[in-house]
Formats: C-alpha cells, sequence, structure tokens
C-alpha cells in the first residue's frame, strides 16, 4: 500500500463489523480504566503512589492503542483486499500480453510462406488449395478466427470464414501495413470484420517470391472475445464478487468477465498507485486496481492496455474469515502468533501492553505480598487491574488472532491463485509449442527436400536457412532441426550457439517410432521432460511432428524437432507469476513429485520435492493451500495441477501433469512459544482458605515455575536488557539497570533461568521478562518467559522433592500442587540459584556497583 496516500478510517468502518465491535470493547475498557484510576488516587494515594505513575502511562498508552489497532485492523484488511484483487489485475494484462506476443511471431513467419507469397504474387490461382492450407494453420493456433490475403489494392484474394464474405478493404491499415518492415497491430471497429464492433488483427506486407516485391498483405484475426472469456472463467473469483476487466488507454473498457455489471464502452475510474481509497462508478463505491503491462521479451502489448479488477466496498470485506489458526495445531499456531510484529508493527506495541499491565499488578503484587492495614486497599485494585488488564489482553488476543486470520487467509488463497497462474502460463506457452512443430512440419520446402532421395549440400544448406529464419523468430527454442526416414538428422539451427553437434547423430528408437506412428498432420509426440544430447545433457521438453512426402501425406519422409529452452522460460514463468513478492519461492514438479523447475537454489531440477503425496494426486485443475513448516519456517503452500489450454493436453491426446507450487514463509519455526495466562494455568482460588505462603509465579517456556515471594523485588521488561560478555557463564545475559526514587543508578546481572534449567539460551521476545531476587546484599535479575501472578499456597499444597540437597545444584526443591493437584508448578530455590552462581564469583565492573 503506497504511504503518500494517507488511509480514511472512517470511510471504510461501516464494512467492517468484526472492526466495529472491537472499537465500541476498547472504549468500555478505556472507561474502566479511568476508573480505576480515580479510585487508586481516592482511596489509597500513598500506597499506590508507586504504581500510579505506571498506571498513568499504561492508560494513556491504551488511549494510543485503541487507535493503533482500530487503524491497524482497517489497514491489514484494505491492504488485503487491494492486494487481491492487484494480483488479478496484474495477471490480466500479462497473460493477454504473452498470448499476443505468440501473434506477433506468428504473423512474421507465415508472411513469409512460400506457398502464399507464390499465390498473392499471382504466380497460380489455386484458391482451394491456399484456402486449405490457411485452414490446416487455423486447425493448429486455434487462437484466430479468420485468416485474410490480400493484394495491394485491398482485393480479397482468400479467406477461411465464408460466413462473412469479403471482397475487399478500403481499411487504412492496409495501406500502413504495406509501408511497414514489421508487423501492425489493429484494435478498432474494421470493414475486415464487418459483424464486430471491434477486431484484433495482425498484419504484414507479403512480397513476392522471386522479385521481392511487396505485393499484399496477411491479416491473422485474433478471437479476442474467446479468449479473454476463457481468461476470466479461468481466473476470476468464483463468488463473482468482483469484476475482472481490461482496459485501453483511454480507461475504456475492452472485456469484461460480467458486461452486465460493467459493459464494454464505458469509461472506469482507475487506481494505478494502490491507493487505499475508494473509485466511484455508477453511483457505487469500489476499491480498484490497475497494472499497465510489464512486458514479455520487449514486446508491450497494445499501447495503452491495463488490466483492472474493481470490488463493491459493501463486497470487499466479506467472505473472507477461515478458521485457518483454529484448525491448526496449537504449537504452529502459536509459533505464527509469536511472529505478529513482523507484518504489522503496531501489534507489538498492543502485546508489549499487555505485558505492561500485568507486569504493573504482579509489582504491585510482590510489593504488598505479606502486608496488612491499608495495602490491602492497594490489592482491591490491584485485583481490578488484574480483572481489566485480563479482559484487554483478551480483546488483544483476540483482535490479534482475526487481523492474522485475516492476513492467512488472503495469503492461502492469494497463494492458490498465483500457483493456477503458474500452471496457466506453463499451459499456454506449451500449447503454442505444440502448434509451431506441426505447422513448420508442413512447410513444402521440407517436405520436398525429405522426400528427394540424395540431400545435396545445397538442399541441406537452404534447409538450415530456413530452420534459422524459423528459430530467429521463435526464439523460445535453443534449435530446430529436421531428419530424415532413417531418424538421422540431417540439418539443424542452433540460435544459442552451444558447441554441441547434432547433424549427423540419429533421434533416439522410441522417439523415431512415435513419429512414424503419427496418424496425421494434426498430431505430435513430446518427449519426457529427461537430459538430452540436444540439450546439452540437461533436462527438457522436445517436440516432434512427422514430415509427409508431399505427393503422399500417408509416407512420412522424416519429421521435424524443436528443442524448447526450458530452463530461461520455465524460470520466467515462476518469475512472473511471483512478481515483488517476497520470501517465496515457487516450482514446477510431475506428478512423482519430480522438480522441472524451481526458484529455490536448495532444491535444484531433477530432485524429488517432500510435498504431502495427496495433493500430488489432485484431479486436473484441482487447486490446494495449507500452512506447513519449510526449511524450518512458518510457510503458506498453494498449488494447483495443470488443467491443459484449448485442445492442448484436454482433447489433443498428449497427457503431461505438472503441479505448481508456491511458499510464501511467515517467519522461523519457533519450538516453545509461551502460552501466557491461559485457562490451563489459571489458579482456583478458595476464599475460605486461611493466609498461606505468598510465592511469585512466571512461566518459562511455557510451564509454570514459582520463588518465596519475599525474595522477588519487582519486574522489569526484557528489552532494557544490555547485553554483556564477561567470563564464560554462558547463561549470564547483560545487565540491568534500576531506577529508584533518590537512589543512585544501580545495575544486576541478569541470568537466563531457562538457560539454567534446561542447558542452551532462551529466545526473548516481547513477553520476556526480568525479575529482580534479592538475598542478603546480592541482588541479581532473572530472565523468564512471562509473568504469571502472586498467589499463596497452604503448606499441604507444598511437596518437597528428593535429592534436592544443595551439593547436588538442583534449583528446584518443592512442587507445589494447586487447582487439586491438576497442576504442578516447580519452585526455585533461592539458596540453591545463589550457591549455583557463585561456585565462580560474580564479577563486578568497576565502573558500575550491583544493587545492594
Amino acid at each position: 500500500m503506497s504511504d503518500h496516500s494517507a488511509l480514511q478510517i472512517d470511510t471504510f468502518l461501516p464494512y467492517m463489523r468484526d472492526v466495529s465491535r472491537c472499537e465500541e470493547s476498547l472504549r468500555e475498557l478505556n472507561l474502566m480504566w479511568r476508573m480505576i484510576e480515580a479510585s487508586a488516587k481516592m482511596n489509597c494515594p500513598l500506597e499506590a503512589k508507586a504504581i500510579l505513575p505506571t498506571m498513568a502511562a499504561t492508560r494513556a498508552g491504551f488511549n494510543r492503542l485503541e487507535q493503533e489497532l482500530v487503524s491497524s485492523l482497517v489497514r491489514e484488511k484494505v491492504s488485503n483486499v487491494l492486494e487481491e484483487i492487484g494480483t488479478k489485475a496484474q495477471y490480466v494484462i500479462d497473460i493477454v500480453v504473452r498470448n499476443l506476443f505468440e501473434r506477433t511471431a506468428d504473423v512474421g513467419f507465415l508472411a513469409t510462406d512460400r506457398e502464399l507469397c507464390t499465390f498473392v504474387a499471382g504466380l497460380h490461382e489455386n484458391r482451394d488449395m491456399i484456402r486449405a492450407r490457411l485452414r490446416a494453420y487455423r486447425n493448429k493456433y486455434t487462437v484466430y478466427d479468420e485468416i485474410i490475403l490480400l493484394d495491394d489494392a485491398g482485393n480479397v484474394l482468400v479467406q477461411i470464414d465464408e460466413a462473412t464474405p469479403l471482397e475487399g478493404s478500403t481499411d487504412p491499415l492496409l495501406k500502413q501495413t504495406l509501408a511497414s518492415e514489421t508487423y501492425v497491430e489493429t484494435f478498432r471497429k474494421t470493414d475486415l470484420r464487418p459483424g464486430k464492433e471491434e477486431a484484433l488483427i495482425y498484419s504484414r506486407r507479403m512480397h513476392h517470391p522471386e522479385t521481392g516485391a511487396v505485393v499484399g498483405v496477411l491479416c491473422l484475426c485474433f478471437h479476442f472475445e474467446e479468449e479473454m472469456a476463457s481468461i476470466f472463467r479461468s481466473h476470476r473469483d468464483p463468488a463473482e464478487r468482483s469484476n475482472m476487466l481490461l482496459l485501453d488507454g483511454s480507461n475504456r473498457v475492452i472485456a469484461s468477465a460480467d458486461p452486465r455489471w460493467i459493459p464494454v464502452g464505458a469509461v472506469v475510474p482507475v487506481n494505478r498507485d494502490a491507493d487505499p481509497r475508494l473509485v466511484v462508478y455508477g453511483g457505487r463505491e469500489y476499491l480498484a486496481r490497475t497494472f499497465s503491462a510489464d512486458g514479455y521479451q520487449g514486446y508491450m502489448g497494445p499501447p495503452g492496455w491495463q488490466g483492472q479488477v474493481m470490488i463493491p466496498v459493501e463486497l470487499g470485506f466479506t467472505g473472507m474469515a477461515t478458521n485457518a489458526l483454529t484448525s491448526l495445531d496449537k504449537n504452529v499456531a502459536d509459533g505464527l502468533l509469536s511472529h505478529a510484529e513482523s507484518f504489522c508493527p503496531p501489534l507489538f506495541e498492543i502485546m508489549s501492553a499487555a505485558e505492561t499491565i500485568r507486569r504493573v499488578v504482579w509489582n504491585g503484587q510482590v510489593m504488598t505480598a505479606g502486608q496488612n492495614g491499608e495495602l490491602l486497599k492497594l490489592k482491591t485494585i490491584l485485583e481490578q487491574i488484574s480483572e481489566t488488564g485480563a479482559r484487554s489482553n483478551e480483546l488483544f488476543s483476540q483482535s490479534i488472532r482475526d487481523l492474522y486470520e485475516t492476513v492467512l487467509s488472503s495469503s492461502l488463497r492469494d497463494s492458490e491463485f498465483v500457483s493456477h497462474l503458474m500452471v496457466d502460463l506453463l499451459d499456454r506457452n506449451l500449447y503454442e509449442r505444440s502448434d509451431d512443430c506441426r505447422w513448420w512440419a508442413l512447410t513444402p520446402e521440407l517436405q520436398v527436400a525429405l522426400a528427394a532421395p540424395v540431400k545435396s549440400p545445397e538442399t541441406v544448406a537452404r534447409l538450415t536457412e530456413i530452420l534459422d529464419y524459423i528459430n530467429s523468430l521463435y526464439t523460445v527454442y535453443t534449435r530446430i532441426f529436421v531428419y530424415d526416414a532413417t531418424g538421422t538428422i540431417i540439418s539443424s539451427s542452433d540460435l544459442k550457439q552451444d558447441g554441441a553437434i547434432v547433424v549427423g547423430t540419429l533421434i533416439d528408437d522410441a522417439t523415431f517410432e512415435q513419429v512414424c506412428g503419427l496418424a496425421n498432420d494434426q498430431q505430435y509426440y513430446v518427449t519426457p521432460f529427461e537430459n538430452t544430447p540436444l540439450y546439452g545433457d540437461r533436462p527438457t521438453y522436445v517436440y516432434h511432428a512427422a514430415i509427409r512426402h508431399p505427393e503422399n501425406p500417408a509416407q512420412v519422409v522424416g519429421g521435424i524437432g524443436i528443442v524448447f529452452d526450458s530452463e530461461p522460460e520455465f524460470s520466467a514463468m515462476l518469475q512472473g507469476a511471483l512478481g515483488d513478492k517476497e520470501e517465496v519461492s515457487a516450482l514446477f514438479v510431475d506428478r512423482s513429485g519430480r522438480i522441472i523447475s524451481s526458484t529455490d537454489a536448495t532444491r535444484p531440477v531433477g530432485d524429488i520435492l517432500d510435498i504431502d503425496p495427496e495433493l500430488l494426486k489432485m484431479e486436473n485443475g484441482g487447486t490446494a493451500s495449507r500452512i506447513v513448516i519449510h526449511d524450518g519456517h512458518y510457510a503458506i503452500l498453494g498449488c494447483t495441477m495443470s488443467h491443459g489450454y484449448r485442445e492442448f493436453k484436454t482433447s489433443d491426446g498428449y497427457r503431461e501433469d505438472v503441479l505448481a507450487v508456491i511458499y510464501s514463509s511467515f517467519g522461523e519455526e519457533r519450538q516453545q512459544v509461551s502460552t501466557g495466562n491461559s485457562a490451563a494455568t489459571a489458579l482456583e482460588i478458595d476464599p475460605t482458605a486461611p493466609a498461606g505462603r505468598e510465592f511469585a509465579t512466571f512461566f518459562i517456556d511455557g510451564s509454570l515455575f514459582a520463588l518465596a515471594a519475599e525474595y522477588a523485588q519487582e519486574a522489569l521488561p526484557a528489552s532494557e536488557i544490555s547485553p554483556m560478555s564477561m567470563g564464560n557463564r554462558a547463561e549470564r545475559v547483560g545487565i540491568l539497570a534500576l531506577r529508584h526514587e533518590n537512589e543512585a543508578k544501580h545495575f544486576v546481572w541478569v541470568f537466563d533461568l531457562g538457560h539454567l534449567m534446561r542447558g542452551y539460551r532462551s529466545e526473548i521476545d516481547s513477553s520476556s521478562q526480568v525479575i529482580i531476587v534479592k538475598r542478603g546484599t546480592q541482588s541479581i535479575g532473572l530472565l523468564v518467559s512471562e509473568l504469571h501472578g502472586v498467589p499463596d499456597f497452604q503448606p499441604s499444597q507444598i511437596i518437597p522433592t528428593p535429592l534436592a540437597a544443595p551439593s547436588t545444584g538442583m534449583l528446584v526443591t518443592e512442587v507445589i500442587k494447586a487447582n487439586q493437584g491438576r497442576l504442578l508448578i516447580q519452585s526455585i530455590n533461592v539458596d540453591h540459584l545463589f550457591a549455583v552462581l557463585n561456585n565462580e564469583e560474580i564479577p563486578i565492573d568497576p565502573e558500575m556497583k550491583i544493587a545492594a
């Protein structure tokens, strides 16, 4: 989302009921905080003095965070919708441009076809034969609905669409084409296609085969309406909440997924900068995204064309929710949530605010532990703070989950869409390859040369000239070669000049047998994706078609092979689908999981991808998305099984299923994530029980621990630790400054209690706290995962552990049975703790004093 455009929160709030409900709850809680603060000031001003500044800061922070949370929720939801419709808008124009790039090559090649040029030059008048040749071309390249040959005066010499017979044309495109040395692209109303409001035509001038004089024009008429309907059908939102459009340079609709909603010819507002603003069309407000073409191999498409998707604002935020988090393993869900700050920084502050409230209560409870009199009033205040803090925390947590759910559900949908586009690009591209090999096999010069019993050096040189010319137009091939009736390659182009010598070598027996068995000129054969000397012993597809005797089509006299340049072409498809997405990798794999192409350097072509076997069995066109652990990261997996394009892989007898896979990383996997004051660790209090022994409780890795409350001084956020390295004690993580009123600044060493307990360093996050522990004249800081409370327990609940003598070095010497024995809390023995830490004298920096 662009930074230069401010998001108008109030514009979108009415369409987000869940965010509106959250805003109401936040206002109620804000009022509660004000009442608690006022009560503390009135009832126990002296006792509350220590915590009033923190309370005031917490309330002020809460005010700000209330706005931040609502803004974050609105911003993320708007951003997700804009991202989703933007992806689709970009793909509309990209797919169109890639398709039309192939048309520019087609018209360039067909305009030089010797048979057609001979006819247009008037060297023979066999119109039926030429019409049959054009129809044979149309049968291969089914994207054309009309092909027309005209002389240089505009008279129609032959056309294949007999339903709309033409005598001639006065369209200015003819004059323009006759004067041009390249193709001419025209999209408008034209007398060449009288039955259409607009037609997309690729035209090129034709030359006399002997004199080189300009003698006429070839027009290839692209079946624009059918192609756009296919794109919309394949990629539009299945729920039809949005409309997918193709626009010209004047923002006029030239194709619409739903013309009854937004008709062709309408001029619509655009949003090229991804601004989070509403646009108005037909009295209705929309979110919209607009993209111009990025271009494909230097071709930018018809000037000014744009892809656009529009969704009414009242529909934009419906149907977005999923149960992505609730359906996950709890540890995975908690791990994902621990990365919340990475995608929405204000959430980090919200989570920190929740910890601040908990710390205020915990510190107050430590301060009032074992006290009577007026401090009991403070305890009541603290209980109110704790209760309101818990409600605030619950609301924050739910809001964070809702926001993350929005992000995840959008990412799941987006990953499916991107993978769908990936296989669509692949099938569309390879469809063209199947067309090319079959058409070039019909080249008369190739047929005559291969039918001749002897291939003279002059003949071979001419064949090489033809193949080089074709390859110069169709650069997706590294080489195009022809072989004779024995399977021996007699001529080849070498576009990439890779140094491989293929002329004189034999086609492998299996391939040659398949080619000789092709029944007619509509059939072709593709080699499996495997290493071939024709591609430098790297894997690729090679497309073959039989070359037939010019006078006896039943007789196969050889074949043509075209070597697809799979490495850069597949890579370009994957990169084109990913766009500027970060932390994303994409792959093509076959049904066995073998990698065909990959953007991940650690998973090269030929390796087997570790993926759920059920996904490899998906039906054609099937799509799926899920949350997985991938390379030690939480990731969104999206995949789609190829489904063919037009007749390719659907009705032409060829099967080669490819699964497109995309992984979007959401941060490193975390083995232990602090669970907070969950229901499992909420203590059941018996109000009739006598006062017991008070303990300060806290979490390490989600497990509950305790130490005697009289040793606990206060808790401070772990973010205030200053890392320092002295000595060889790995558990020492740094120092912490203590600032008490009217006292000089003191420092304490901070030790990682989790490291002492389990032997490896703890991960510090927004929940991590440092408990200041004082024994005699020495004070230290203990790094813990999270604070819990300061409850008291009856002596009968406190059970000594065996083998707990100081000499054993054990820190836990008692276990507290809480909640009728369902919850066990390990109690740290402070004497043992200091004994363990003092086996190496705690060093004192001359510049600082250890807090005494």
